[in-house]
């Protein structure tokens, strides 16, 4: 039973490298297609539009941005991540039944 703990640790492992490499091109791919109003440009900090003239004039790009941005969303804490405690949750538990269930067929044989 434990040998396949193994790989249930090798497949956490790259579900998170997969999360993590994701999130860091989602958001290097948003910035790129951020598009902003006439008069403003990209500020990679602080991930909006600001006024070349008035610094503290911020706005939300528009365009493909947004949907970069949810899709980066619903593949860290909120989406795909926040399901991983209850994958394995249920891997573990499906493990120690397996588990029982084999013992108590040897049992009768």
């Amino acid at each position: 039973m434990f040998d396949e703990l193994s790989g249930l640790g090798y497949g956490i492992i790259t579900f998170a490298l997969i999360i993590g490499v994701g999130s860091v091109v989602l958001h290097q791919f948003g910035g790129s297609v951020a598009d902003c109003a006439t008069g403003f440009a990209w500020n990679t900090t602080t991930d909006l539009c600001t006024n070349a003239i008035n610094v503290s004039d911020t706005a939300t790009p528009t365009g493909s941005w947004t949907n970069v941005n949810y899709m980066s969303g619903q593949l860290g804490s909120s989406g795909l991540a926040g399901w991983t405690p209850a994958i394995i949750a249920l891997v573990v538990g499906m493990l120690f039944l397996g588990a029982f269930m084999v013992r108590g067929d040897k049992r009768k044989a």
